[in-house]
């Protein structure tokens, strides 16, 4: 996406661009108080917390990042993986001085948030991790082999990833969206469209899939010391609500909140549900 965001772009008045080796971020700012870092999912930018975002701001300083490759930060190829963009968002957040008290990742965004976590060094606190469908499950069998094959040969093409951008139509977005389980406004599908008839976007989404291996991070589960907390929507048709259930198992203070009707997209489908669950949680952490 070309810099700098459109005006009817989702808090494009509080877009900032930082440059901090190897990208140039899209960071946005919101409210006052404690912090609160957010982290989207694969394929997504900060316009996935536009309704969440401004119900924090009311008691938080919440921090919106677009993830190397997504949105509107630029990134240099083959900075991709969950290793990789952990240590990049954990190099902004000291140059930014960031101490958040909690981390939001939805579906893979999760997963950075807890791999931050095992960075013990980076925060004067440990901050609280909140999954919204976190995305903690490797590809199984054949898949595990084909799917990241895929995505790099689609990743190193400049033909394939302008093809599928061509093709994004609203109907398309709309369709892979519901595949997911959730239903969004008509506003929600159009970003998505915007998003993905954008080329770069879509390289820097498919990389982020062709270089991911979570089992470091799912070896490590259980020596994670920071409180977590997971929301799942029981309609999640990417990630199934055991996943998290799963996950929280194999951690020391962790537990599951489970919404009725919701899908992967939770967040965007009720927000304020979905604050009320958050704030809970944070009120305790908050000084």
């Amino acid at each position: 996406m070309r810099w700098p965001p459109p005006s009817d772009w989702p808090f494009a008045a509080h877009s900032r661009q930082i440059s901090c080796a190897p990208h140039r971020w899209h960071v946005q700012t919101l409210g006052d108080g404690p912090e609160i870092l957010l982290l989207h999912g694969a394929g997504g930018a900060t316009h996935s917390w536009r309704g969440l975002a401004p119900l924090l701001a009311h008691t938080h300083r919440v921090i919106m990042v677009d993830l190397p490759g997504h949105g509107f930060t630029q990134s240099p190829a083959m900075r991709a993986g969950l290793a990789a963009m952990a240590a990049d968002i954990a190099a902004l957040a000291i140059a930014e001085s960031w101490s958040p008290i909690a981390i939001i990742g939805h579906s893979a965004g999760a997963a950075l948030a807890l791999e931050l976590t095992l960075r013990p060094n980076l925060w004067h606190q440990r901050p609280m991790v909140i999954g919204i469908n976190p995305a903690l499950a490797p590809f199984d069998g054949v898949a595990g082999f084909l799917f990241p094959l895929m995505a790099r040969v689609l990743a190193g093409s400049s033909i394939l990833p302008a093809l599928f951008a061509r093709a994004a139509t609203p109907e398309v977005a709309k369709r892979l969206i519901e595949g997911t389980g959730s239903h969004l406004t008509s506003d929600g599908y159009r970003l998505y469209t915007r998003l993905l008839r954008d080329q770069n976007h879509v390289t820097g989404a498919l990389q982020m899939m062709a270089n991911w291996n979570l089992e470091p991070l799912l070896a490590a589960l259980p020596r994670i010391e920071n409180p977590v907390h997971f929301i799942t929507g029981d309609g999640d048709g990417a990630v199934p609500p055991t996943v998290a259930e799963q996950a929280a198992a194999r951690m020391s203070d962790t537990d599951v909140i489970c919404l009725d009707g919701l899908g992967h997209l939770a967040h965007e489908e009720d927000p304020d549900k979905v604050v009320n669950i958050i704030c809970q949680w944070t009120q305790s952490t908050s000084p």
